[in-house]
């Protein structure tokens, strides 16, 4: 099974090599499909040095969002499964063995990490459970880290899937349209080393919050 790992990327020349290099050491067949959205650091520059297999980089001409990264990214995919990952170092790409398991054994289609946010800023922590409890409340599910970055789906699923979302709230959206085509989501533990220097704030919140209700009435 081959897995394309879905790498949006703003603005981290502080860890974007050590990301990559990290994911290319994972022992799966996989391509590596980076979106650079414009970033005006040193972050075009990074990547156009490394030469790891398997690995495409794709610049975006102006900033659009983490969403339309992804979407640019998803068109690239020819995998037979789909993983995004953060290009910080909150996550620990060797856990893609656990994911990747499940799905292979069948429990699932698609699986999403589950963090403990214990070690999060407060507002951060409740924001989450809080995006979490309404996504249960609206789909009827049971998750227990909506807002997790490793979601990892077999291809199929987001075929035929049109993701409209420019930002943050793209995870909102495949959560969404993943539990309105009544696939079920295995659950599995991971790693998480959550940010201290992350400038967001509750209101940012707010366009996640939007399109869970959204997209539990539209397409």
């Amino acid at each position: 099974m081959k897995l394309s790992v879905l790498v949006p990327v703003y603005n981290e020349e502080a860890t974007v090599e050590e990301v990559l290099k990290r994911v290319a050491a994972v022992d799966l067949e996989k391509e590596i499909i980076v979106v650079d959205d414009c970033s005006t650091d040193r972050t075009p520059e990074i990547l156009s040095s490394l030469h790891e297999d398997g690995l495409l980089v794709i610049r975006h001409h102006h900033n659009r969002g983490k969403g339309a990264a992804i979407r640019t990214a998803l068109a690239a995919a020819s995998g037979d499964a789909v993983i995004i990952q953060d290009a910080d170092l909150e996550y620990d790409p060797h856990d893609f063995h656990k994911l990747v398991g499940a799905l292979r054994e069948g429990e699932a289609k698609v699986v999403y990490g589950v963090r403990s946010l214990a070690g999060q800023k407060w507002y951060l922590r409740w924001g989450n459970l809080l995006l979490t409890m309404l996504t249960n409340l609206l789909y009827g599910s049971n998750l227990r880290d909506m807002e997790t970055c490793y979601k990892l789906m077999a291809k199929d699923v987001l075929d035929n899937t049109q993701l409209r979302s420019e930002g943050f709230d793209i995870e909102a959206e495949i959560t969404a349209k993943i539990l309105k085509r009544n696939y079920h989501i295995h659950q599995v533990p991971i790693w998480y080393s959550p940010r201290t220097d992350k400038k967001l704030t509750p209101l940012d919140g707010l366009p996640t919050l939007w399109a869970l209700i959204r997209f539990r009435f539209t397409d």
